[in-house]
């Protein structure tokens, strides 16, 4: 059975009913998820998250730096913020202690392109330097997804990162960086094995890509 999806499938937020159902597929496949009504909830749900002075790692993300929640966490003290640390440090010389430092923190806090009905979440990334925490390196996980990003299944999900989310990240770095980016490196999470490590905040808004 087809699930079918909204006039603007990429946009538009995704209605109650889908987004109970990943809720629960998710759930269902080990990680813990609340639904809450906008950014501003998942901006305060964030900071109970999280205790002071953790190691936190944030993803490259809209939905956090539109939220609040990047800013709260890089720029406020309370936290052990790693994406300061590293954007200060040579990349020529450093390397290794970068590449250290993004794939263990105690908590990474990102975003996700796509999350489907059956459980499963879709990260695009050009380099992969945000994929190894996500996938298992750090503690904690947390992911902040907007309501628009909730599709059928893995196929639409791949699909939403190619025509619609892969243009808009390569506007933003080709205004910030000067080159388009790429989808290099693709990680699917079907399921979290290590109870209490994955949460996924679900919102009924729409935010980010």
């Amino acid at each position: 059975m087809t699930t079918s999806m909204p006039a603007a499938p990429f946009t538009a937020p995704a209605s109650e009913e889908r987004l109970v159902r990943a809720a629960a597929a998710l759930t269902a496949h080990g990680f813990t998820v609340e639904i809450l009504d906008d950014a501003a909830a998942a901006r305060a749900r964030v900071a109970d998250l999280i205790p002071a002075g953790a190691g936190v790692f944030t993803g490259a993300s809209e939905t956090l730096r539109l939220s609040g929640i990047a800013e709260d966490i890089n720029d406020s003290g309370r936290y052990d913020a790693v994406r300061p640390r590293v954007l200060a440090m040579d990349r020529a010389t450093r390397t290794d202690e970068i590449r250290r430092l993004t794939a263990v923190p105690d908590v990474v806090v990102s975003s996700v392109h796509a999350v489907t009905e059956t459980g499963s979440l879709v990260i695009a990334s050009g380099s992969g330097s945000q994929l190894p925490g996500q996938a298992g390196g750090a503690a904690r996980a947390i992911w902040v997804v907007g309501a628009q990003k909730v599709v059928p299944d893995l196929g639409t999900a791949l699909r939403r990162v190619e025509d619609h989310c892969l243009p808009l990240e390569s506007a933003r770095t080709q205004e910030a960086y000067g080159w388009p980016s790429a989808v290099n490196r693709l990680l699917v999470l079907h399921a979290e094995h290590r109870p209490g490590r994955g949460t996924v905040l679900l919102l009924r808004e729409a935010i980010g890509f």
